[in-house]
């Protein structure tokens, strides 16, 4: 009898213990990714798409908010030609599911295009995330939506 309540209580800890580990690696991959969208934010207001260039994943797509479609090389032109004045994101939340993070939030901003254009834009965002193989998080997809009020 106090070999099988041992063994039960033992079975109690172990279990308790791989939840509070599980919970904590995805605390702190919930962390990790947020970090990333920080650097992504950091590259607009910076101008500078070598802080982006590592984080998109080779085979990256992205549609944005008029619907266009382009993959890792066209974003980071379109980045590159974009002169940013304000860029702010909101509401960030990272949510993961094994192997995939998925972040969402709102941003807010005001940049001129390569033609001088001035935009503003107000956006919600959604980016897929995976852990490579290499044991890298990058964005493999990117969405966003223009907020309209």
């Amino acid at each position: 009898m106090k070999r099988t309540l041992t063994l039960c209580l033992l079975g109690l800890v172990l279990s308790a213990s791989a939840v509070w580990s599980q919970a904590n690696k995805t605390s702190g991959t919930e962390q990790a990714v947020a970090a990333l969208e920080q650097q992504w934010l950091q590259s607009q207001k910076t101008n500078n798409p070598d802080l982006l260039a590592p984080l998109l994943a080779d085979n990256f797509v992205d549609t944005s908010s008029d619907g266009k479609v382009t993959g890792k090389a066209e974003t980071l032109a379109m980045v590159k030609s974009m002169k940013w004045t304000s860029a702010e994101y909101n509401d960030l939340k990272v949510s993961v599911f094994g192997d995939t993070a998925i972040a969402t939030g709102g941003f807010k901003g005001k940049a001129t295009d390569a033609s001088g254009k001035p935009l503003t834009m107000d956006e919600r965002w959604t980016d897929t995330w995976v852990n490579m193989p290499n044991g890298k998080w990058q964005c493999v997809a990117s969405q966003a939506t223009p907020v309209k009020m």
